[in-house]
């Protein structure tokens, strides 16, 4: 067998379930390369050797317990390690969400992803660098600490998953949790070579997520491929009565097609994706990928989006609305760290002035402006009108294609402070992620070729609300026929020379 940390989830899955190779040894295996590579990377902010190992150990145990009894009931994650992007709670590790507010926050419970994987037999390596509150497309917003790409340590990840896709890139951890509230998942996934699946909104539970943006937030995946993505996605999705925002449709299980044949699929290609700005060798990427898909019997469709020119200016009034809601209750009075003042008014100023980031202060103060008397029906009611217009342009697409073939990002990973001191250019950075989070619909990501200076470069496929199914069968397809997203990133390569 090759060295524990090559093998994709569902490789893992089976090596375990044969007998080839313990929990503890695999989870052993990734803590050491974490502990070689971590220096470099910084994916992780929280990390417990010794209660991951305990975990492996206990699954060992009811691996040869199974094993003796009822094979069959094997369950289906037994013993594999995953990492848990720290937006969201894992009981008894912090979740700080990238934020010194939450500096020392332990959950008294799971997120319900956290809970249906742990009921699946996981193991949690830990949990992994964000943008503070998942506000970000860089990973640089963290108070711990900007996570390097590996392809390129001079260069961003992407985020505000990047510890995640940075994580699975390095081959940290096989898979990886994230959220996608603008392409949080899509964008790092795209920078990091890796594949990334931003849900239906309502379609997994956002049950002991730290919120953002409640009318935008997702929870989904980062993997190496589509088969490993679509193996979580099978367990964490489906309603949930502890979120109230859930969808009722049933859990839905993914099963791939591998006849590799794209028979009578519409692929829409919008113009407004492909415009002035974009980076040539991504354009030329994407074109070839959407080529791939066409030989493999796909019908490609120019279409109109005309309304995505607005997204960016929507998303930044509306989430950042519903983020000053949602972060008011970080006084520092029930989490976190607390800052004293004379009175209670200095103690919230001191605490919140004194531990959130520049960029969070930066939203809650946009949204808060926003939301205030006199301005909010000129601004968020007004974004609120141009969202449904960008939410038809898609349903009218959904018309005539059955998905949406688009770049993912307007260029390859950019350097370390790039955009620092501008934030409009670096909102920018998510124009063509954010119309499917306003829109509600589903999305994932997966590379597609390299730039000149090796860095991946990714493609998104858009479906229609809760066609999971299509989007993954699509890029299953995609994946059978090239080989992209077996590449190995440049950090990965060089410690496994040593």
């Amino acid at each position: 067998m090759s060295h524990p940390t090559d093998l994709t989830l569902t490789q893992a899955v089976q090596a375990l379930q044969n007998g080839e190779i313990s929990s503890r040894e695999l989870t052993q295996a990734y803590l050491d390369r974490i502990e070689r590579i971590e220096p470099d990377l910084n994916a992780f902010i929280t990390l417990e050797p010794e209660v991951a190992l305990a975990q492996a150990d206990e699954a060992d145990r009811k691996l040869v317990e199974f094993s003796k009894t009822r094979p069959e009931s094997v369950l289906p994650l037994l013993g594999v390690p995953i990492a848990i992007k720290d937006v969201l709670a894992v009981k008894g590790l912090r979740a700080t969400a990238g934020s010194k507010i939450l500096e020392s926050f332990v959950p008294p419970y799971d997120a319900t992803v956290v809970e249906r994987l742990r009921e699946a037999g996981v193991v949690i390596l830990g949990k992994t660098n964000t943008d503070e509150f998942a506000m970000g497309s860089s990973t640089e917003n963290s108070a711990y600490g900007v996570t390097h790409n590996p392809w390129d340590l001079s260069r961003v990840p992407g985020g505000s998953s990047g510890g995640s896709a940075a994580a699975v890139a390095a081959r940290m951890t096989p898979v990886a949790l994230g959220t996608d509230t603008g392409g949080s998942v899509r964008q790092p996934a795209s920078f990091c070579g890796v594949t990334g699946l931003k849900t239906t909104y309502g379609r997994v539970s956002r049950y002991g997520l730290i919120a953002y943006g409640s009318s935008l937030d997702t929870v989904g995946v980062l993997g190496q491929n589509v088969t490993d993505v679509a193996l979580i996605y099978n367990l964490i999705n489906g309603p949930d009565e502890r979120d109230a925002t859930s969808s009722h449709n049933p859990q839905e299980e993914i099963t791939l097609k591998g006849n590799g044949t794209l028979q009578n699929v519409r692929v829409g290609v919008p113009g407004e994706y492909f415009r002035e700005g974009l980076q040539a060798e991504v354009e030329s990427a994407v074109r070839e990928a959407i080529q791939v898909l066409e030989s493999l019997g796909a019908e490609i469709h120019a279409i109109q989006l005309p309304h995505t020119q607005y997204a960016v200016p929507v998303y930044y009034l509306i989430a950042p609305a519903e983020a000053s809601a949602n972060l008011a209750r970080f006084d520092g009075l029930r989490y976190g760290p607390r800052l004293k003042g004379e009175n209670l008014r200095d103690t919230y100023t001191n605490t919140r002035g004194q531990l959130f980031g520049r960029e969070t202060k930066r939203r809650i103060m946009l949204g808060t402006y926003a939301l205030s008397a006199g301005y909010q029906d000129a601004y968020y009611g007004k974004a609120q009108k141009v969202r449904t217009l960008i939410q038809r342009d898609f349903e009218e697409a959904f018309e005539t294609v059955d998905v949406i073939a688009a770049p993912v990002a307007p260029t390859t990973a950019f350097e370390i402070g790039a955009h620092r001191g501008d934030p409009l250019s670096m909102y920018l950075e998510d124009i063509f992620t954010l119309p499917a989070n306003l829109a509600g619909v589903p999305g994932i990501a997966f590379p597609v070729g390299f730039d000149s200076r090796s860095l991946p470069i990714g493609m998104q496929l858009i479906g229609s609300h809760f066609q999971e199914q299509g989007l993954m069968n699509i890029a299953h397809c995609y994946q059978n026929s090239t080989d992209w997203h077996t590449m190995k990133a440049d950090l990965y390569r060089t410690y496994a020379d040593e």
